[in-house]
């Protein structure tokens, strides 16, 4: 047993190979599903190699076999193939290189492939890709229309002409790829990613005439559908004839038919658009027209409307009251002065009658002493006291001279 690897005691190369491939040896027989990339018969050679591809993942295995596993009766190992391939993991020590060496191949039928498809789908469906809530718009009129299709195909025609002819000012980006085979998937992801990161394309078609189940295996492929997802310019997808389905065409923004639907459904018509335009002007026209025509009715009837048509026979009539209001106010106003006065003459007479001035006028006086308080009661008045005397006349001053009167106030 090998004591632990450390900083003073590392392992050399050697161990960790022997390890590594013991530990893969362990692993025994195991069934590999995927597609077949590539495919080399070396002349008469024993041995065929082939490349084993997951297509769901950009990862594959080299797989090494016996020419009378690869040559087994019924099956036509071609690349782009679907197998199941049983074989045992093996690691070469000496390119510390990792394979499979299979013992048997088995095609995959059309009967797995769709059913495997199906599982994917309902896969991809649970997590939401082909929600309608995700549907982009497609522009009115995109500027520029990116394409992913086969070089000098008649899909690219259909999609290019039919367009132009509709909408002679859209521009094109082309995205030639290979659209059957092991590669095809690929091919398609990287144009959609190469057109996608393009501001100036503002929808892309993913275009490609009809074919048989297998050929159109590549738009079922999971990665190209995630891609497809991932996009933020919408996509349109016209994948086989009308009748034929496939993946891409549930994540698609919009499912074109053919490409010539396509090519309709991504550009308007341009006499079409045309028309529509007249259409708007003439009902606009008619419209404004209707709308100017009640107008000059409805002023007409302003303008005949006897305010408008004699306005001085208003102003006349208005003066009348004005003329009528002003009058009754100034009776108003001089009745309510000539009873104020009346009322404020009778008031000062009561004042009048009321003041001490009066009473002086009558005759009596009003006797005050120095420091003006009035005098009530004779006791209150000392003898030789300086008084003053208030008639209506003005004032007197006087001296009290108890001597010259009696005890009683009399001389």
């Amino acid at each position: 047993m090998t004591s632990p690897s450390s900083p003073e005691q590392p392992w050399p190369v050697r161990t960790v190979s022997r390890k590594v491939a013991e530990w893969i040896g362990r692993l025994g027989e195991v069934w590999v599903e995927g597609q077949v990339a590539q495919l080399s018969r070396r002349g008469n050679a024993a041995t065929v190699f082939l490349t084993l591809r997951d297509p769901a993942a950009d990862l594959s295995i080299p797989v090494t076999c016996p020419r009378d596993v690869a040559d087994r009766p019924g099956l036509e190992l071609t690349e782009g193939a679907r197998v199941v391939v049983r074989a045992r993991p093996d690691y070469y020590v000496a390119r510390g290189s990792f394979s499979l060496r299979a013992t048997e191949i088995r095609a995959v039928g059309l009967g797995e492939l769709l059913a495997r498809i199906e599982r994917i789908r309902r896969l991809l469906a649970a997590e939401g890709l082909f929600d309608a809530a995700r549907k982009r718009p497609l522009p009115f009129a995109p500027a520029v229309v990116g394409v992913i299709t086969g070089r000098e195909s008649a899909a690219e025609r259909d999609v290019l002409v039919t367009a132009r002819r509709r909408w002679p000012a859209v521009r094109f980006t082309v995205h030639n790829c290979a659209t059957q085979g092991p590669t095809a998937a690929e091919s398609v992801i990287a144009g959609l990613r190469k057109l996608d990161a393009d501001p100036a394309v503002e929808v892309i078609v993913i275009a490609r005439g009809g074919g048989s189940v297998e050929d159109l295996l590549p738009f079922s492929d999971e990665g190209l559908v995630r891609a497809i997802a991932a996009t933020r310019t919408p996509v349109v997808t016209a994948v086989g004839h009308e009748t034929d389905t496939t993946m891409v065409d549930h994540v698609a923004d919009v499912r074109a038919a053919t490409p010539t639907d396509a090519a309709h459904r991504i550009v308007p018509e341009i006499g079409e658009q045309r028309r529509l335009v007249e259409g708007l002007r003439a009902r606009a026209r008619h419209l404004l027209g209707t709308r100017l025509d009640q107008q000059e009715r409805w002023l007409e009837q302003v303008r005949s409307r006897p305010v408008f048509a004699e306005p001085q026979r208003l102003l006349a009539g208005r003066a009348d009251d004005v003329s009528g209001l002003r009058s009754r106010a100034t009776r108003t106003l001089t009745h309510r002065i000539e009873v104020a006065d009346r009322d404020l003459a009778h008031a000062r007479a009561q004042v009048t009658a009321l003041s001490p001035a009066a009473t002086l006028e009558r005759g009596y006086a009003v006797v005050q002493r120095a420091d003006g308080a009035l005098v009530r009661d004779p006791a209150e008045v000392g003898d030789t006291e300086q008084l003053q005397v208030r008639v209506a006349g003005g004032r007197l001053p006087v001296r009290v001279d108890r001597a010259a009167t009696g005890e009683d106030g009399t001389p």
